[in-house]
């Protein structure tokens, strides 16, 4: 006897019921792993291209040639590691063997500088909470530094099947989307041109903005130039006032130093020149790549962080962009073609 269409509804909700609490049951499990699950995805569309005009044009055999972008995929993050080892170590060394009287050092500076200002801009409260939060971090360090192993194995492992059978994951995503093939396909272009934007563009327009501000600490006389230029590198991931979390009181110092000519100096070059250069940037040789929008990237980076961890500066931006790409879809799917009632 053939069930009724509202009976085959409530089944038919009782499966995807099923279907979405298993789902989320083995997505919190594998939470903490989802850092090296997004990483994999990453490299996967990244070298996609490549990996497919190597295997199928030129006949390279598929596990070698997966091995081989495994070891780049190793090679690039590591080598980052290592170099930024190398260049700020003697900075850096410090503060690793004795964080605690590198932070008085540090308040010593402060108090010395707001003395000098006779204006109180971060009071002893703060900096002990902020001494607390470091405490905090540093043991939060040695447990992450655990899931960052972990999740670099679970990157290479997924990355490997990823490439070996990319053709046919893709070819069974394009047949169960329940989408047209038009928005599918607008779908996987959005998606490489977003995640290509933030994993090469982002990292990049930081790159260029810690070497411009490098050479300006240079210029204009600022002591351990290439531990500021590494910060302000990191912290220009945030667009538009990033950088100014560093350059700032950079300038303030140099100024409270006595050296007025060198503080103006460097507030301009600042100003100018390091704040603008991502501008340069993004309507040049990074236009090419794709570019996301600075408000999408600010908030973007925000929200992945707390979600996704490191590699939120990612997807958190394309998270985002997600919601107007999906929008955009359904309006395509669902309301331009639905029959108005007049």
């Amino acid at each position: 006897m053939p069930l009724s269409p509202f009976n085959q509804q409530i089944r038919q909700f009782i499966m995807l019921l099923l279907l979405f609490l298993m789902i989320f049951l083995v997505a919190k499990k594998l939470y903490v792993f989802l850092p090296g699950l997004l990483g994999a995805l990453t490299f996967y569309i990244l070298g996609r291209n490549s990996y497919f005009e190597l295997v199928y044009r030129r006949k390279w055999r598929k596990g070698w040639t997966a091995a081989l972008y495994l070891l780049i995929s190793f090679l690039i993050p590591a080598s980052l590691v290592y170099f930024t080892l190398i260049i700020l170590g003697k900075e850096l060394h410090p503060f690793f063997s004795n964080p605690g009287l590198m932070f008085e050092k540090a308040k010593e500076a402060i108090e010395s500088m707001q003395q000098k200002a006779g204006i109180i801009l971060i009071s002893e409260e703060t900096l002990n909470e902020f001494k607390k939060t470091l405490s905090a971090l540093a043991g939060r360090f040695v447990n992450n530094t655990v899931n960052l192993v972990a999740n670099q194995a679970i990157l290479l492992f997924v990355l490997y099947y990823m490439l070996v059978h990319g053709r046919e994951i893709e070819s069974y995503l394009v047949k169960q989307i329940p989408l047209k093939k038009s928005n599918i396909s607008l779908l996987a272009s959005e998606t490489s041109r977003l995640i290509k934007a933030s994993a090469i563009g982002i990292p990049l327009i930081s790159i260029i903005q810690g070497i411009t501000a490098t050479i300006g600490y240079v210029i204009f006389g600022v002591p351990d130039y290439l531990l500021w230029g590494f910060l302000t590198c990191v912290f220009a991931f945030f667009p538009v006032v990033g950088t100014m979390i560093i350059w700032v009181p950079l300038v303030i110092y140099v100024y409270i130093g006595g050296d007025t000519l060198n503080a103006i100096g460097l507030f301009f070059y600042s100003l100018i020149i390091t704040g603008n250069i991502d501008y340069v940037a993004g309507i040049t040789f990074l236009k090419k790549i794709g570019h996301v929008h600075p408000v999408i990237t600010v908030f973007g980076v925000i929200i992945g962080l707390s979600l996704f961890g490191f590699i939120g500066f990612i997807f958190g931006p394309l998270l985002l962009n997600y919601i107007i790409l999906i929008l955009k879809i359904y309006i395509n799917e669902f309301v331009e073609n639905s029959p108005v009632k007049r």
